[in-house]
């Protein structure tokens, strides 16, 4: 039973150390692991949990709860456990995740959600994500032509209309296929699904991208084009991302630009607006 003291008292934040180490990490995240009672990590490799622990010693590791051939789901279910079982205890707890906490990350989201439920303070801190150093490396501008963005795995396994005219990111392939959730890799009998239904909507010869973000200084992006018919045979990992360029122009919609104009030319002219500054 939670004592109202304890609900007063206890809270959660879940924050983002960003992709790339030490250079992500904003000054409110870095308040709330400098500042709270108990703090967790889970970060993309044990170089950066000793990052961490140079901020916070006494910093636990998440990452232990994995297992090779154990569900996900069960992992994912034992790590919001240990956060909230602090909460409940009365201590301001951190939960600091690589990349972005709320992107791709099922822990945070359901962590902060059970907490608030119980009546607790939480909170999502955001990070540098994972899309976000897509869109810099790549040089991909998302108000151009449009993103569209799934989980593989999820892509594979639901109808979903694509827009050719968009470009399509598709996360997590490197399990893409596992129904199981307890794998870390599958194979290219899955990747040769993916390219099956790929091709309903881009030609084989059509040139995909393969991207992971850097999370050392002294690293560099993985960009990696091959055409999609070759997709199955290309090593990818955990961090792969698949991003498929737009195959097709973009086509107007002459009838709905007429009827706009006919508002535009009925609207009287107005004068742009100005900013004005005032002397006090």
């Amino acid at each position: 039973m939670v004592t109202p003291a304890a609900a007063s008292s206890g809270s959660l934040a879940c924050v983002g150390l960003g992709m790339m180490l030490g250079a992500h990490l904003g000054p409110r995240a870095r308040s709330h692991i400098e500042q709270a009672d108990v703090v967790f990590v889970a970060a993309s490799d044990a170089v950066v949990e000793q990052w961490v622990r140079q901020m916070r010693a006494d910093a636990r590791s998440l990452q232990p709860y994995y297992a090779e051939g154990k569900s996900r789901h069960q992992t994912y279910r034992e790590m919001v456990d240990a956060m909230l079982a602090e909460v409940r205890a009365g201590s301001r707890v951190c939960g600091a995740f690589y990349g972005h906490p709320g992107v791709f990350a099922k822990v945070p989201h359901d962590a902060v959600t059970q907490a608030r439920a119980e009546g607790y303070a939480a909170s999502i801190e955001p990070g540098v994500s994972a899309e976000d150093c897509l869109y810099a490396d790549l040089g991909i501008d998302p108000g151009r032509f449009g993103c569209q963005h799934y989980e593989a795995s999820q892509f594979l396994f639901h109808h979903r209309r694509i827009d050719p005219a968009a470009y399509l990111v598709l996360w997590q392939v490197g399990v893409v296929g596992d129904r199981s959730c307890t794998r870390f890799a599958t194979g290219p009998g899955h990747r040769r699904l993916l390219v099956e239904r790929l091709v309903r909507d881009y030609p084989l010869d059509h040139e995909v991208i393969i991207y992971e973000a850097p999370t050392l200084p002294v690293s560099t992006p993985r960009i990696e084009r091959v055409p999609l018919a070759r997709l199955p045979d290309v090593q990818l990992h955990m961090q792969s991302t698949v991003v498929v360029p737009q195959c097709e122009p973009l086509r107007r919609d002459v009838a709905m630009i007429t009827r706009a104009a006919r508002f535009d030319a009925a609207a009287p002219a107005r004068p742009p607006a100005t900013l004005s500054l005032v002397r006090t």
